[in-house]
């Protein structure tokens, strides 16, 4: 249920609605916007509530929501969320790209490709160190010396870093090195870790789950949401059907999707979404061009030795050339690709 408050409603008005969903056992969250002040009702809401609230002084209208999730719908909130990491805006008018190793394996491996990603135009660094593999007996991460390393690239070069968080015990040990916190695909309905990550307030990139519905991928998002928590981002990386030649199918069509439903800004991972280096230029190319917020590329110096997914990864020429592709087909949409910066610059 949304309140919707007039436009000349005081903030005595505004409170006195939040007192009141209080005192009935429901949450309030406000959402003001350049022509109005909505208010979500969270919680199980009943048909007598419309008549109670709308009686209310400052009150315009009560709008039920028939879709069950509300904070990240465009009902509650017509305008698009700008998530901001340092100069960055996500959501806005620029591509983002975030790139890096699947999997940190030294300080070297990553400042070097720190570097390389950085000189080429990337904005974030992301790079996997607490890996969640689905055999036990896979490279599994670093742990907090990868934290270290991914801190010493960020200080070579200047790029936020991205990384994943696993379990909510870990989530104040990442947040002291992560610019954003990533959730993966297969923690996306790890229901306790999404609560904290909610209350980390750190931004927070959700990936899609591996077979996972747009509607339960928003339901997710409501979970972090909920928590306060509005620096969230969106991530499609491909959803698990019965081809097998890719590594998992990229649902192109679920970025105009979100962007219909939903506030939230969203990005696109074309390496997971289909596993095969080759394929990650154009998928990546069709992910802007469908309207993708931003995207992350894995990106490693010698793919054929990385101890993670390196039939996915670029290599340094690859991700160089992608980038220059990205930057004509950013102009010819009328888009922005942030600008090319020198290495080891802040």
């Amino acid at each position: 249920m949304l309140i919707v408050m007039k436009m000349d409603a005081s903030e005595r008005e505004l409170d006195d609605v939040l007192e009141r969903l209080s005192q009935s056992g429901f949450s309030g969250h406000v959402s003001k916007g350049v022509e109005r002040t909505v208010i979500g009702v969270v919680g199980q809401t009943y048909p007598e509530l419309r008549e109670i609230f709308e009686i209310l002084p400052g009150v315009d209208e009560v709008i039920p929501i028939s879709k069950p999730y509300k904070l990240s719908s465009r009902e509650f909130q017509p305008e698009d969320t700008i998530v901001r990491v340092g100069d960055i805006d996500i959501g806005g008018d620029e591509l983002v790209v975030m790139a890096g190793p699947c999997a940190v394996e030294s300080e070297e491996q990553v400042v070097e490709t720190a570097r390389a990603v950085k000189a080429v135009g990337a904005d974030i660094l992301r790079g996997g160190d607490f890996k969640p593999s689905t055999s036990p007996y896979s490279f599994r991460g670093l742990g907090p010396e990868g934290l270290e390393f991914l801190a010493c690239a960020r200080a070579e070069t200047g790029l936020a870093i991205i990384t994943e968080v696993m379990g909510p015990q870990d989530v104040d040990l990442v947040s002291r090195y992560a610019d954003i916190l990533q959730v993966g695909t297969r923690n996306m309905q790890n229901f306790v870790l999404l609560d904290e990550v909610g209350k980390a307030r750190k931004p927070v990139l959700l990936k899609r789950g591996l077979s996972a519905t747009i509607q339960e991928w928003l339901l997710s998002a409501e979970y972090i949401l909920s928590q306060g928590n509005w620096q969230l981002i969106l991530c499609e990386r491909g959803i698990r059907t019965f081809e097998t030649y890719t590594r998992n199918t990229m649902d192109i069509s679920a970025i105009p999707a979100i962007k219909k439903l939903s506030h939230l800004p969203i990005i696109a991972d074309p390496s997971h979404g289909t596993g095969k280096w080759e394929l990650v230029s154009p998928l990546a190319l069709a992910a802007a061009a469908a309207g993708a917020d931003g995207l992350m590329i894995e990106v490693h110096p010698n793919p054929d030795k990385a101890l993670k997914d390196g039939p996915q990864s670029l290599n340094f020429d690859n991700f160089e050339l992608l980038m220059s592709r990205l930057a004509l087909l950013a102009t010819a949409l009328g888009h922005n690709l942030r600008s090319r910066r020198s290495p080891g610059g802040k």
